[in-house]
C-alpha cells in the first residue's frame, strides 16, 4: 500500500540506472590506467634527467681538475653510488666533498633504482655495460611506451 504523493523508483529504472553507471564506469577504468601510465613516463622522463644531469656534473668536475678521476673512466663515474656518495675535491684541506644527487632515483617502471648503465666505450645501444664508468643510463624495463619505443631507448 502507497500513499498517494509517494513515488518511487520501479525495477525498470532502476536497472536502467544501473545499467548507465556500469557503462560509464567502464569507460572511466581505460582513461585511469592511461593516466598512470603517463604519469609514470613523465617520472621516468624527469629520473633519466636527473641522473644524466648529475653525470654531466661529474664529467664537469673532472674536467676542471676540481675532483680526482681514476684512471681509465675518462672522466666519468665509476658507478651511480659514486655520485651520492660524493668524491672528495681536490685541494681541499678539510677533505670537502662534492655531491651530485641526493639519492638515485627510482626508476618508474621497475620500481627500483637498478638502473642499465653504458660506459663511454659501450655501443650506444648496447644493453649491457661494460664497466669502465658510466657514461649514461637507461630503463631496464622491457615495456613499450604509448608511441610504441622501448623504455629502454628513450632519451
Amino acid at each position: 500500500m502507497t500513499k498517494r504523493g509517494q513515488r518511487g523508483m520501479t525495477l525498470v529504472e532502476l536497472i536502467v540506472a544501473v545499467t548507465i553507471l556500469g557503462l560509464l564506469s567502464t569507460l572511466a577504468v581505460p582513461l585511469a590506467a592511461y593516466k598512470v601510465k603517463r604519469d609514470k613516463e613523465r617520472d621516468l622522463r624527469y629520473a633519466l634527467r636527473e641522473i644524466r644531469g648529475a653525470i654531466d656534473r661529474y664529467k664537469d668536475a673532472s674536467d676542471q681538475q676540481k675532483i680526482q678521476v681514476k684512471v681509465g673512466t675518462d672522466g666519468y663515474p665509476a658507478d651511480l653510488d659514486v655520485l651520492v656518495e660524493g668524491v672528495t675535491l681536490v685541494g681541499s684541506a678539510t677533505g670537502a666533498k662534492i655531491k651530485f644527487l641526493r639519492r638515485i632515483p627510482i626508476d618508474p617502471m621497475t620500481g627500483t633504482t637498478d638502473w642499465g648503465k653504458r660506459s663511454s666505450q659501450d655501443d650506444p645501444k648496447s644493453n649491457s655495460w661494460g664497466g669502465q664508468n658510466v657514461f649514461d643510463v637507461y630503463s631496464k624495463s622491457m615495456d613499450r611506451a604509448r608511441d610504441g619505443t622501448p623504455y629502454s631507448e628513450w632519451q
